[in-house]
C-alpha cells in the first residue's frame, strides 16, 4: 500500500489521523457491547494487565529513551529534562485525579474520586477511562511532532508504532466502559455511546501535543518526557490495582508482560 500521502501529510494531521485511529479501536472495545452482556473478570484482568504493559513499554521505549538521546548535546545534563519532564507529568495526573470526578471499574459509589458531584455512576465511570486517555492521546502527538523536528532520535515508524500500541491497549478499554454500563441496565446503544466516547478526547490531545513541540522545538525532551510520566501515573495508580482487585495476580501480571513484549517488539522492529 502506498503510504507517501501520509508521509507528506503536516505532522499535527498525522498526529491527528494517527489518534483517530486509537479512538476508532476504543469504539471497536466498545462493540462489544451489541455481543456480550458481560465480561469474565479474568479476562478482564488479563486485558486491563495488557494495557499497563503496553503503557509502560511505550514509556521507555517511545518516550523517555529518545528524550534523553534529545538532551546529549544540550547545556544541561542529559537525563535533567526526562527527569522533570516525567515528574511534571506524574503531578499534572496527580492534580487531574483530584479534581475530576470519577469511578474506577469495580468500586461503589462512595468511593468515587475528584469533586464530589451528583453525576450518575455511568458518568463516572466513562470520565475514569477518559483521564486514561489524556496521555496516550499526548504521547501520539508528542512522538509525531518530534518527527517533523528532523531530530535522528525520532522516527515516524517509531510514531506509527507508538499509535499501533496505544490502539491496541484502546480495545479492552472500550470494551471495560461499554460492557460494564450495559450489565448496569444501558441498551446497547447507549452503552457502546458511552464507551467510544471515553476515547474522544485522544485526537484532542494528539493535536494539542504535536503543535506544542512544533512551535516550541525546546520542549521537546520535555513533552516526551511529560507523557511518559503521565501514562506511567496512569498506570500505577489505576490499571495495576484495577487489574487485582479480584485478587487474580497471576492473569494481571502475565496480561502485563504480553502487553510490554508486544509493545517493546512494535517500537524496535518498526522505529
Amino acid at each position: 500500500m502506498n503510504i507517501e500521502w501520509f508521509i507528506n501529510l503536516n505532522p499535527i494531521l498525522q498526529a491527528f489521523l494517527a489518534t483517530l485511529f486509537t479512538w476508532f479501536v476504543t469504539a471497536l472495545g466498545a462493540s462489544a457491547v451489541f455481543f456480550f452482556k458481560s465480561i469474565d473478570r479474568r479476562l478482564l484482568d488479563g486485558m486491563l494487565g495488557f494495557a499497563a504493559g503496553v503503557m509502560i513499554a511505550a514509556s521507555f521505549w517511545s518516550l523517555l529513551a529518545p528524550a534523553i538521546e534529545m538532551s546529549e548535546d544540550g547545556p544541561l545534563p542529559p537525563w535533567m529534562p526526562a527527569v522533570i519532564g516525567f515528574l511534571l507529568g506524574g503531578g499534572f495526573l496527580w492534580v487531574i485525579d483530584r479534581l475530576l470526578p470519577h469511578l474506577h471499574l469495580g468500586f461503589p459509589m462512595n468511593e468515587a474520586e475528584g469533586i464530589k458531584t451528583g453525576w450518575q455512576r455511568s458518568i463516572l465511570l466513562v470520565l475514569a477511562i477518559t483521564l486514561h486517555n489524556i496521555p496516550e492521546g499526548l504521547a501520539v502527538g508528542v512522538a509525531f511532532g518530534a518527527v517533523a523536528a528532523g531530530l535522528p532520535s525520532a522516527a515516524l515508524a517509531g510514531a506509527v508504532a507508538l499509535a499501533i500500541g496505544i490502539g491496541l491497549q484502546n480495545f479492552p478499554e472500550g470494551a471495560a466502559v461499554a460492557v460494564p454500563l450495559r450489565r448496569e441496565g444501558f441498551n446497547r446503544l447507549k452503552a457502546f455511546w458511552y464507551g467510544q466516547l471515553s476515547g474522544v478526547v485522544e485526537p484532542i490531545a494528539g493535536v494539542v501535543g504535536a503543535a506544542a513541540v512544533l512551535l516550541i522545538r525546546p520542549l521537546l525532551p520535555y513533552a516526551l518526557s511529560f507523557a511518559a510520566g503521565a501514562m506511567i501515573y496512569v498506570v500505577v495508580e489505576e490499571l495495576i490495582p484495577e487489574s487485582q482487585i479480584n485478587k487474580q495476580t497471576d492473569i494481571a501480571t502475565f496480561g502485563a508482560m504480553m502487553g510490554f513484549a508486544v509493545m517493546m517488539l512494535l517500537d524496535v522492529a518498526l522505529g
